[in-house]
């Protein structure tokens, strides 16, 4: 006799709270094994696939795609018990990846409901994902097919399996931040062609097919129907964006950052002309090349050693100022799902080079989407490079609960005095905001001088090293 488990959505960690699905992974029918991966969904910090702690046969699932559910909520239901796969196929299909056909029947068959013992806290679970073929088994047993739960009927779950299979087997396109963008504005993403290798559908290839049609909309119809249609919510000038998933955290840190921290801004405009020739002789050295983000950020891990006034939070309740140990240095990263800010662990025992390879690599997980809460959570003093964006300055909010950021603007030449002088040299805004409640403005201004001293003279860093 089956017995039907219900998985509920887990706590993700890091005080989430809500998850959006973004896609599914099994169809009602399906044989799962124990840790197989069943659903991805969107947090305000990450993409994450959940894994299922059951083996056995999907019997349901609650939540469309794009709803949003709370931790605790029900994901979907597992008949465990003595149902198996009909045909060797089936077997076959079920335990690939997790050994023989023997091992996916164990799976399903285990007379008692076992899971992995492993509890997702965001990051999966022990073992590493391994994504498995999806199998449907020819028949089910009277006894699962009276089972509580609701269940699918056989003609709808092969509507919905087709489906499915339209949109997403034959068409190339990996990325569900595209797919779900596709969704968002009604786009057939069938009668996209890619421009990616291989015909991949990349997020470009959507955006333009949205301004082809918005152009179409804007100038009237001609007779022929577009060959990709926009929803009405899309083309109405009242349109309404849920502030939910990264958007959504974004904003509420940022107006908890304003309504709790009285902040102050302070900038300087510093020579950064030796930094960069600096940088071009540690490149040419060989080895891995050093970014002139990774080199800023060596230089505030030695400012905060000098001051570590900045490296601190402020705690309402007892009202102390919390002085931290270690260095957890967030940068700004502007991505697909919005602006991230990844946390680069013990930077002040990290060289230039080693700093900029764990940049590197958080830059490469938030622009797939594939950062974990962890990496996002924990920073103790952010660094933000506008300067990308072509500005030169601005004033930047600061990362509740931190103490301070620091901005840089874009580096270019300038007319400058060098040496009694003038000179056309490479000068930067540095903007430094702070929580007056950790410091007053001399502690402030000395930090922003130190930092504006190394990235003129960086043989200055070199003392403290």
């Amino acid at each position: 006799m089956p017995q039907v488990l219900e998985f509920k959505l887990p706590d993700l960690g890091e005080g989430l709270t809500e998850a959006e699905i973004v896609r599914w992974l099994v169809e009602v029918g399906d044989v799962v094994a124990i840790d197989q991966p069943v659903v991805e969904v969107e947090t305000a910090k990450a993409m994450v696939e959940v894994p299922c702690p059951y083996g056995g046969v999907v019997t349901a699932r609650f939540g469309e795609e794009g709803k949003e559910l709370p931790v605790g909520a029900p994901l979907l239901t597992v008949a465990v018990g003595t149902v198996e796969p009909s045909g060797p196929q089936a077997l076959n299909g079920a335990g690939s990846g997790t050994g023989s056909g023997a091992g996916a029947r164990a799976a399903v068959a285990d007379p008692e409901p076992s899971g992995s013992g492993n509890v997702l806290v965001g990051y999966g679970t022990g073992a590493p994902p391994v994504r498995r073929r999806r199998v449907r088994p020819e028949g089910l047993s009277a006894p699962l097919a009276s089972a509580t739960a609701p269940v699918v009927p056989p003609a709808a779950a092969t509507d919905s399996a087709r489906a499915v299979d339209d949109v997403r087997g034959p068409v190339p396109v990996v990325s569900p931040l595209v797919r779900k963008l596709a969704r968002q504005h009604d786009l057939d993403l069938r009668k996209l062609a890619g421009s990616g290798p291989d015909g991949l559908i990349l997020r470009a290839d959507v955006e333009s097919a949205i301004r082809s049609v918005e152009s179409a909309a804007s100038v009237g119809a001609t007779g022929a129907a577009p060959a990709v249609t926009l929803g009405a919510a899309a083309r109405s000038a009242g349109e309404r964006v849920p502030l939910r998933g990264v958007r959504g955290a974004v904003a509420d840190k940022l107006a908890r950052s304003r309504r709790e921290i009285p902040d102050a801004t302070c900038w300087v405009d510093a020579d950064a002309t030796e930094l960069m020739a600096a940088r071009a002789a540690m490149n040419g050295a060989g080895g891995p090349k050093v970014s002139v983000l990774a080199l800023l950020a060596r230089i505030c891990t030695a400012a905060l050693a000098r001051y570590p006034e900045l490296n601190s939070t402020v705690d309402l309740e007892a009202r102390e100022i919390v002085r931290l140990p270690e260095v957890h240095l967030g940068f700004a990263a502007q991505t697909e799902r919005g602006l991230v800010v990844p946390v680069v662990r013990d930077a002040r025992t990290r060289n230039a080079e080693s700093i900029g390879a764990e940049i590197a690599r958080l830059t490469e997980a938030a622009r797939t989407g594939t950062l974990k809460p962890a990496e996002l959570t924990g920073g103790t003093f952010t660094l933000n490079n506008y300067g990308v964006f072509g500005v030169d300055g601005s004033t930047p909010i600061i990362n509740h609960p931190e103490a301070a950021m620091l901005g840089v603007g874009r580096i270019i030449p300038k007319p400058w005095v060098h040496e009694g002088e003038l000179a056309v040299r490479r000068v930067v805004q540095l903007s430094l905001t702070f929580d007056h409640r950790v410091c007053d403005g001399g502690t402030a201004g000395g930090f922003l001088r130190y930092v504006a001293d190394c990235v003129e003279q960086p043989a200055v860093l070199l003392r403290t090293l």
